[in-house]
């Protein structure tokens, strides 16, 4: 079934549509093409005429492990352009259980009720539940999931999703109810402005996946699932430290965001790595857990609970990005502080990344010390009280910086920067500047390549960026996580084998990657079509002046090296 769920939240009508030209698109891939066909470019993001795509990656629902990611898309009110945020989390294979390809959220409520989109074997419906309404998100998923079932599968929105602050993500649940979030891009305000709190979807109406030919599914799946299981790196890294792993390898290379990016080594990365976060776990014992799974039949494992002296969780999943953005880049040498702001940040409903962002650009204009839970804690607080200031901080790192006059904002077509500096890892300077999701590291994160491309080097760095984005934009689409990535991109025969025995469709090793090339040249014309023109492919002016000091280097990509990352 190729089943689109049309949820109207101006009538309040629900509609199904059978749509067949959708049969070969997931994820992000669906996401963007819905965008592209049914969103005015020039719309406002969160406005009436915007919509929210919620769609599985295409092989979400398989036993294919990291398979069961989600891609939530539209017009993003951050870039103005067009935007996919990915997230694990349990409700991507339930909805592809059902049958959903894709749910469509249009119009916008204005009688002021908070809504609940339910659905299950009793049928899809629009709920109000008043009670949630500006309630954050740990204690909405603990409500939705006593109310409708603790293996429920929940997205929601927190308190800066309802006001519509553009750094607002979505809350989705893991296997053991903690938080999961499709974070960049501010989808979580567009969400919110539609009127709709929450969406459940428990699966136990129809629980099964139809194959092309399952048996052979199976076994391409089974493999891969043993490779990813037996692969040295789950055991030893993944499920110990998970993406904090890097924490010591960025700050290695001079990458690591350091006080608003005005440095790239950070004296106290020892206390911020995975490893001293993996002894902490381990001898603190209680809630906190190690190698844990975001999605059901996930071998890889690489969430964790992260909890204080006493034992007690403090906040799930502590990820490099929010260490780099909360920890270094704010100027605090403890993971404990860094976990207990993520707490804060994941129940206002925020993207850690470009609240981290923006923290650090107040920090910098002197708002409060870098360093200072205390004061870093007091303006999260801002936000949740809906104060002038509080609004200025959750519209992200670009509005806090013109608003406070600061010109060091890290941001990249309207988007806080992520954990790596582009003066060290040029490669993804070329990635926040080029992508068409702006500075995003999962558009296109070169990171890992760092051995093949010199990361300081001006030369292959266009291609890199541009090969990265494609294959990463494949995975998004197929709803797998960026760990699986070595044996696929490896192998690529075992993408287009899964594809093909799933659905029947005839990809060649070569042309799976088209998946991902075509998402992407939809979302440039969107882009362009949204007033995004090729002027604004570039990072702040003073990436390109401010010399990184760790690294002795500037931004100075060429444009003509730049252009080869451009996909359209």
């Amino acid at each position: 079934m190729h089943k689109i769920l049309r949820v109207n939240m101006s009538t309040k009508e629900i509609i199904t549509e059978e749509r067949e030209e959708y049969k070969l698109l997931g994820g992000r891939a669906l996401t963007s093409r819905i965008t592209y066909d049914e969103v005015k470019a020039n719309c406002d993001p969160l406005g009436r005429e915007s919509k929210l795509i919620i769609a599985p990656g295409l092989l979400a629902g398989t036993i294919a492990s990291s398979a069961g990611r989600i891609s939530i898309g539209g017009k993003s009110p951050l870039t103005n352009g067009i935007k996919e945020a990915n997230s694990g989390g349990i409700a991507g294979a339930k909805l592809a259980r059902c049958g959903i390809k894709a749910i469509v959220v249009e119009g916008k409520s204005y009688n002021e009720k908070t809504y609940i989109l339910k659905i299950d074997k009793e049928g899809i419906d629009l709920i109000v539940h008043d009670d949630l309404k500006y309630s954050g998100t740990y204690e909405t998923v603990a409500k939705l999931r006593e109310i409708y079932g603790e293996k429920s599968g929940i997205l929601c929105v927190g308190l800066s999703g309802e006001r519509g602050l553009r750094a607002a993500a979505i809350a989705l649940n893991d296997p053991f109810g903690e938080l999961k979030f499709a974070a960049r891009g501010g989808m979580g305000a567009v969400m919110g402005s539609k009127g709709l709190k929450a969406i459940v979807v428990n699966d136990d109406v129809s629980p099964f996946m139809e194959y092309h030919d399952r048996e052979h599914f199976l076994k391409i799946a089974k493999g891969l699932n043993k490779q990813l299981a037996t692969d040295p790196k789950t055991k030893d890294i993944y499920q110990k430290y998970g993406t904090s792993s890097i924490v010591k390898a960025v700050n290695a290379m001079g990458a690591l965001p350091t006080k608003n990016f005005r440095f790239g080594t950070c004296e106290f990365a020892e206390e911020l790595s995975g490893e001293k976060l993996y002894e902490t776990i381990a001898a603190r014992g209680g809630k906190g857990k190690t190698g844990i799974p975001c999605m059901n039949g996930c071998v890889i494992q690489c969430s964790n609970v992260y909890p204080d002296a006493d034992g007690e969780s403090i906040v799930s999943t502590l990820q490099y990005e929010n260490i780099a953005l909360l920890g270094s880049n704010l100027g605090f040498d403890n993971l404990d502080v860094v976990a207990r702001l993520n707490r804060e940040v994941n129940d206002i409903g925020l993207d850690a990344i470009e609240i981290g962002a923006a923290l650090g650009v107040a920090l910098d204009e002197g708002i409060a010390e870098f360093g200072d839970e205390a004061g870093c804690m007091a303006l999260l607080h801002e936000i949740r009280r809906n104060t002038v200031l509080g609004r200025v901080l959750g519209n992200g790192a670009l509005v806090t910086g013109q608003v406070l006059g600061s010109d060091r904002i890290p941001a990249a077509k309207g988007q806080g920067f992520p954990g790596y500096d582009p003066r060290a890892l040029k490669g993804n300077g070329v990635t926040y500047a080029m992508s068409t999701m702006g500075a995003d590291h999962t558009a296109g994160n070169c990171f890992g390549a760092r051995n093949e491309v010199d990361p300081l080097g001006r030369e292959k760095q266009g291609m890199l960026s541009r090969d990265t984005q494609k294959k990463m934009a494949a995975l998004d689409s197929l709803g797998f996580c960026i760990f699986a990535r070595v044996p696929l991109f490896k192998d690529p025969e075992i993408l287009s084998g899964l594809v093909n025995s799933l659905s029947g469709s005839d990809f060649t090793k070569e042309s799976i990657w088209d998946i991902g090339f075509n998402a992407i040249r939809l979302e440039r014309e969107f882009n362009i079509n949204a007033g995004i023109s090729p002027a604004q492919d570039r990072l702040p002016e003073f990436c390109y002046y401010e010399e990184l000091k760790t690294v002795n280097s500037v931004f100075d990509i060429s444009s003509e090296e730049m252009k080869k990352a451009i996909i359209e």
